[in-house]
C-alpha cells in the first residue's frame, strides 16, 4: 500500500505543473486547466483501480507526461479550447481502437522509433531551457528550485522533482504573503468545467495525431516492456480499451490522456512494493485512491501555479521533463542510419513553427519521415 502511496505522490507532483502548463497552452483558463487536472487524476485513479483487480497485477496509470509537453509547444491551435478537447476525444478513440485492432499498434511501431523520439526531444527543448530563462528573468525565485532540484539529484533523486515542487510551493506562498494578497477560497475546492468540443483539420492533425503518437510511442510501448520485465504480461486489449475510454470520458472535463504508467510503473511492480509478485496487485489499486484523494486538491495546485511569480513554474516543469528529453535524445541519436533524419524532426520541431494553423510537430515527423525515405529508399 505504501509503495502504491509513493508512486502516486511522485506521479503526481513531478509533472502536474507540466500537465497545467500545457492545457493553459492550447486555450485552457485556470478554471478548465484545474478541471482537466481533476480529470486526469479521478481517470487515470480508476483506471488503475479497474486494471489491477481486474488481472491482479499492479497495472498503473498515468497521464501522458509527453502529451502535455507536446500541447505546451503547441501554442495556439485553430478553433481554441473547444478544439483541443475534440483533439483530445479524437485520442481516446485512436488509443480504443489500437486495443481493438491491433493492427493500428503495428503501424505506429513501424514509425521508427528515432523520429518518434526525436520528435519528442524538439518538443521538449524549448521547455527544459525555461529553468535557464528562468533563472535570468527571476534569480531569487527561481535558482532555490533549481539548487533543491541538483542536491535532491544527489541525494535523493526519486523525490528531486516533488522538493523542487515544494520548493516552488514555498516561494508561492512567501510571494502572495508579501504582496498581501487575497486568495478566494471558491478557487481552491475542486471543481468540474465541461466543454463542448469541437473538431478542426488543424486540431486533429496538429494536436490529436502528434499527442496520439508520443503516447502510443513514449507511454504505453514502454509501460509494456516495463512490466514485461518484472514478469507482468500485461493483456493489451484490456488496458487499451480501458485507458482510451478513461481519456474519453475525461476529455470533455479537459484530460488530455491517460496511458499505462512507464517510469512510475516500476515502484508498485518490483520487488519494493512485496516479495510475492502475486500480491503486487494491492500497490496498484492503492495507487489508484491515491490519485483521487490527490484530485481532490487539484484546485489548490492549479491556484499555486496561477499565483507563481514569473518563470516559478515553468522552470519546475523544465526541471521535471530533463530526464525524458535525455532519454529521448539518446534514442533519437542512437542508430547511426537515422541520425539526419532524426536532427530534421527534431529541429522542426523545436522551431515552433505552425503552418496551415497544424503544430510544428506534425511537421517534424512528416519532414523527418520524407528525409528517411530520401536516404534508404528500397
Amino acid at each position: 500500500m505504501i509503495a502504491g502511496i509513493v508512486t502516486a505522490l511522485v506521479g503526481f507532483t513531478s509533472s502536474f505543473a507540466v500537465v497545467l502548463t500545457g492545457l493553459h497552452a492550447v486555450g485552457a483558463t485556470d478554471g478548465q486547466a484545474a478541471s482537466g487536472l481533476l480529470a486526469a487524476s479521478v481517470a487515470m485513479g480508476l483506471a488503475c483501480i479497474v486494471l489491477s483487480l481486474w488481472t491482479r497485477m499492479p497495472l498503473t496509470s498515468a497521464w501522458s507526461t509527453p502529451g502535455a509537453a507536446l500541447l505546451a509547444g503547441a501554442g495556439t491551435i485553430e478553433g481554441g479550447w473547444p478544439a483541443a478537447v475534440g483533439a483530445f476525444l479524437i485520442v481516446g478513440a485512436l488509443i480504443v481502437l489500437t486495443g481493438v485492432f491491433p493492427v493500428i499498434g503495428a503501424l505506429i511501431r513501424r514509425i521508427p522509433t528515432p523520429l518518434a523520439q526525436a520528435m519528442l526531444a524538439g518538443v521538449l527543448l524549448p521547455l527544459c531551457v525555461a529553468p535557464v530563462t528562468g533563472i535570468a528573468q527571476n534569480p531569487w525565485g527561481v535558482l532555490p528550485v533549481v539548487l533543491v532540484w541538483l542536491v535532491g539529484l544527489r541525494f535523493f533523486a526519486r523525490w528531486a522533482v516533488p522538493a523542487a515542487f515544494a520548493t516552488a510551493a514555498i516561494v508561492v506562498i512567501a510571494s502572495v504573503v508579501t504582496a498581501d494578497a487575497a486568495v478566494p477560497v471558491a478557487s481552491l475546492l475542486p471543481h468540474v468545467e465541461f466543454t463542448m468540443p469541437t473538431f478542426t483539420p488543424g486540431a486533429i492533425i496538429g494536436v490529436a495525431l502528434p499527442l496520439f503518437i508520443v503516447t502510443m510511442a513514449s507511454q504505453n510501448i514502454p509501460g509494456v516492456a516495463v512490466m514485461r520485465g518484472y514478469g507482468y504480461e500485461v493483456p493489451w486489449r484490456l488496458s487499451m480499451v480501458t485507458t482510451g475510454v478513461g481519456t474519453m470520458l475525461g476529455a470533455p472535463a479537459g484530460s488530455h490522456a491517460i496511458n499505462l504508467a512507464a517510469i512510475s510503473a516500476a515502484l508498485a511492480a518490483s520487488e519494493e512494493a512485496d516479495p510475492d509478485p502475486k500480491r503486487r496487485w494491492i500497490a496498484g489499486v492503492s495507487t489508484g485512491v491515491s490519485y483521487l484523494v490527490l484530485g481532490v486538491a487539484s484546485a489548490l495546485f492549479a491556484a499555486l501555479v496561477v499565483l507563481a511569480p514569473a518563470g516559478v513554474i515553468p522552470a519546475v516543469a523544465g526541471l521535471a521533463l530533463i530526464a525524458s528529453f535525455v532519454g529521448a535524445a539518446q534514442q533519437a541519436f542512437a542508430d547511426p542510419d537515422l541520425r539526419i533524419a532524426a536532427a530534421v524532426t527534431f529541429l522542426v520541431a523545436a522551431s515552433g513553427i505552425s503552418p496551415l494553423g497544424v503544430a510544428a510537430a506534425f511537421w517534424a515527423l512528416l519532414a523527418g519521415l520524407l528525409v528517411h525515405l530520401a536516404l534508404h529508399r528500397r
